[in-house]
């Protein structure tokens, strides 16, 4: 009776054989192959350099854009106002696309903002009225708190909205009012490192119009994106320790004014007339969405191939079988041989994985950097989660193709299965074919659900982007796919063992049949 390590190599050497290395090599090449030809194939299409997303307090990519009317603040004092209209101006959305109207995306804001001086990226807190999210308090891009559900769209003189902001040093706590008598403390945040100088008055922004256009004839959507505008107005202008003697200043962060609609028809900015002062403006303060940057998952547009080839080899291997015959392929199949070919197809399919991916993943990444192309911020820790994850998740899925070609006795029947279990739902979900919802599914309950992990992408509640998995968005958290992969995985091996003789019984009976009955 073979001791595990000598089974272990038995079988090790069962599997190096040449055809099914040329195989691992190549699905390693299709990875390589493809995520190269993704990054070479991109570059900047922007007179000069690309803009690229400003950098939050908590080191990650943020939306920093919109008009600002400030002055300064000391480390006490604050601002109170009435917020009497909230306008905006959409352009050519559906269904005729044909025409700009007056409205609010959900996301338009306006209101009033703490921040640490005027560069992109930098602290700030912000009390708001949005498009169609009532009143919230925002602060440092990520975090979002709700105040009253009032409607943006409903501010007006004869419903206005009071709004205040105080600053405590680094703390600044948020009030809203429907009559600037009975106040409501929203909440209190703190900055930290204010500086003891910061900025403080009435704001605008307007993230762009989201909608879907469809693609072919089963669901499938890719996202269209138009410009938007919003416009605040203010008066009760009230300031507690702002500096004597300091004055309004108007300012635009981030690219403003160069459509022709701010050209020609409404600029942004901020103008004073009769006490109202009315804030014009567009973009988002926010977590960034991709902002045209491409994200990590590009690199791996050769993954479907790459996982067909593994499961084909797994399944071949699950039985033996190739074109020479060597010493060992004819010994008994028992569960104490498939744990040993699992643990070998495992091991050898993770290494392929994690060279195929740790090399396409960096040398893509520069690549793009070279060609001017903006990438989406990657941290290391994030980076090794993706490279040894989608590594673990082809091991995964090799093992669990390996069990099916155990359980089922012919080979096309457990490659069909293991391909519509897996390659099938990955590669139709991640391209926009199916609707978002049919995808989203998939992505749950199949073992698909895997590949989760190599999303980088964050999905934000208050950030407008198409959270679907053909934008990269996957349903579950990395750590959930990976879960239901490995549930999936452990019932096909627990079946195919519990079918398979141990090492004294005769080999293709099921364990629970004495020897010598018929089966």
């Amino acid at each position: 009776m073979l001791t595990h390590n000598e089974l272990l190599r038995r079988e090790w050497t069962r599997f190096l054989r040449p055809a099914r290395l040329v195989a691992l090599v190549t699905a390693a090449l299709m990875v390589l192959a493809l995520g190269l030809l993704y990054a070479f194939g991109n570059h900047a299409s922007c007179s000069g350099p690309c803009p690229v997303d400003p950098i939050g307090p908590d080191g990650t990519a943020v939306s920093d854009q919109f008009a600002f009317m400030h002055r300064d603040l000391p480390r006490e004092g604050g601002i109170t106002v009435r917020m009497t209209s909230m306008t905006g101006t959409i352009t050519y959305p559906p269904p005729h696309h044909d025409q700009i109207v007056p409205g609010l995306v959900p996301w338009a804001k306006a209101g009033i903002v703490i921040k640490d001086g005027v560069r992109q990226g930098s602290s700030y807190a912000a009390l708001m009225v949005t498009g169609d999210h009532g009143v919230r308090m925002q602060y440092d891009y990520g975090r979002d708190i709700a105040g009253s559900s009032v409607n943006g769209g409903s501010v007006s003189e004869q419903a206005p909205v009071w709004l205040r902001l105080t600053r405590a040093g680094d703390t600044v706590t948020g009030y809203e009012s429907s009559d600037g008598e009975r106040w409501v403390e929203v909440a209190a945040v703190k900055l930290a490192g204010l500086s003891d100088t910061a900025q403080v008055g009435m704001f605008a922004t307007s993230p762009g119009d989201l909608t879907l256009r469809p693609v072919g004839g089963l669901g499938g959507a890719t996202e269209q994106v138009r410009f938007t505008q919003a416009a605040g107005s203010f008066d009760h202008i009230g300031l507690e320790g702002a500096a004597a003697g300091g004055s309004w200043r108007s300012t635009t962060l981030g690219d403003m004014n160069t459509t022709d609609w701010e050209k020609y028809h409404q600029a942004s900015g901020a103008v004073e007339k009769d006490g109202t002062i009315t804030v014009t403006g567009v973009g988002d303060i926010a977590p960034a969405a991709t902002s045209g940057g491409r994200p990590v998952e590009g690199m791996l547009s050769g993954l479907s191939f790459a996982l067909l080839i593994v499961l084909v080899v797994a399944v071949r291997f699950a039985r033996g079988g190739s074109g020479s015959r060597q010493p060992g392929d004819d010994a008994p199949i028992t569960r104490a041989v498939l744990g040993a070919r699992a643990v070998v197809v495992g091991a050898v399919t993770f290494v392929t994985g994690l060279l195929a991916v740790g090399i396409a993943i960096p040398v893509g990444l520069a690549v793009l950097k070279s060609n001017g192309v903006p990438v989406v911020g990657l941290s290391a820790l994030t980076g090794a989660r993706v490279v040894v994850g989608v590594s673990a998740a082809l091991a995964l899925t090799a093992v669990l193709a390996l069990a099916l070609g155990a359980v089922f006795r012919r080979r096309l029947l457990a490659v069909l299965v293991a391909v519509s279990a897996v390659v099938v739902p990955y590669a139709v979900s991640t391209v926009p074919l199916l609707s978002d919802g049919l995808a989203q599914w998939l992505l749950r309950v199949t073992p698909a659900a895997g590949f989760a992990v190599q999303q980088t992408l964050v999905e934000h509640p208050q950030v407008t982007a198409h959270y679907a998995p053909s934008a990269g968005y996957f349903p579950l958290p990395w750590w959930a796919g990976v879960a239901v992969l490995c549930a999936y995985t452990a019932a096909a091996l627990a079946v195919a063992l519990r079918r398979l003789p141990q090492s004294g019984e005769r080999a293709g009976a099921p364990a629970d049949v004495p020897v010598g009955e018929p089966v």
